[in-house]
């Protein structure tokens, strides 16, 4: 599959306000469009459009692992399992079909992806987390999810370099090694410190991460004012195989 055979694809689908979604057997590769510009429909998945009830490019396995009662769903695309660069896409589900609302390139841990997710690994953790706690340094900007401003407690340290000093202006904590309910800068991590934690949608600085899926500042408020506790958020991440499997 051509890029410009799969993005005709996702064209034409989010034109029609479906969605594509693989079959039981794992679907094509998704082709990656690391240029295209915010807010573009995403590339993500070159499976029939046939059946609007699923998410493109997420298989059974972790398809099952989305709360019956989500209504809306984060999918982080990553390139590969030794990529920094992903692609990340709102899904929201009205009735039973799921339609995507917005797309933006994003970066995710530098050494890619791992299911057995270790602290100082660099890799982000791929698997289904749900979104209820947000923050930074900056103002509220409209959220409804509770909301942790504290310009001390989410400043970068002075030594980290100009262009991840705004890193943390706004987070959304991912419910990975973490209490639900507490503000992202919570360094609680219920399965032990080995395991990592503090993984955080937050800006992006132009490259990867420590193991944190980051995006641009127009990104980061739509999706503050985008998510709704009522609409039990997530997040599905991971490279293209893994979400495939």
């Amino acid at each position: 599959m051509t890029l410009a055979a799969a993005l005709g694809t996702l064209l034409a689908t989010l034109a029609a306000c479906g969605t594509a979604a693989p079959g039981p057997a794992p679907a094509p590769a998704p082709a990656r469009a690391a240029h295209a510009p915010l807010g573009r429909t995403p590339t993500v998945s070159s499976a029939p459009s046939t059946d609007p009830t699923r998410i493109p490019g997420v298989g059974d396995h972790l398809y099952r692992r989305i709360p019956a009662g989500s209504r809306q769903v984060v999918v982080v695309y990553g390139d590969d399992d030794h990529s920094a660069e992903s692609r990340l896409v709102l899904y929201t589900r009205r009735g039973a079909a799921w339609r995507p609302v917005r797309s933006w390139p994003a970066h995710n841990g530098r050494g890619g992806w791992t299911t057995d997710h270790h602290e100082g690994d660099q890799r982000s953790p791929a698997g289904v987390f749900t979104l209820t706690d947000a923050g930074g340094v900056l103002p509220d900007p409209g959220t409804r999810l509770p909301y942790d401003q504290d310009e001390d407690a989410y400043a970068p340290p002075d030594e980290w370099d100009e262009a991840h000093q705004h890193d943390f202006d706004y987070v959304i904590a991912i419910d990975y090694n973490r209490l639900r309910g507490t503000p992202p800068r919570d360094a609680t991590r219920p399965r032990g410190t080995g395991r990592g934690g503090g993984i955080w949608l937050h800006m992006d600085h132009g490259s990867g991460t420590s193991a944190c899926v980051s995006v641009s500042e127009e990104a980061m408020r739509y999706l503050l004012r985008a998510l709704d506790p009522a609409r039990d958020p997530v997040v599905v991440m991971g490279d293209r195989a893994t979400l495939l499997a």
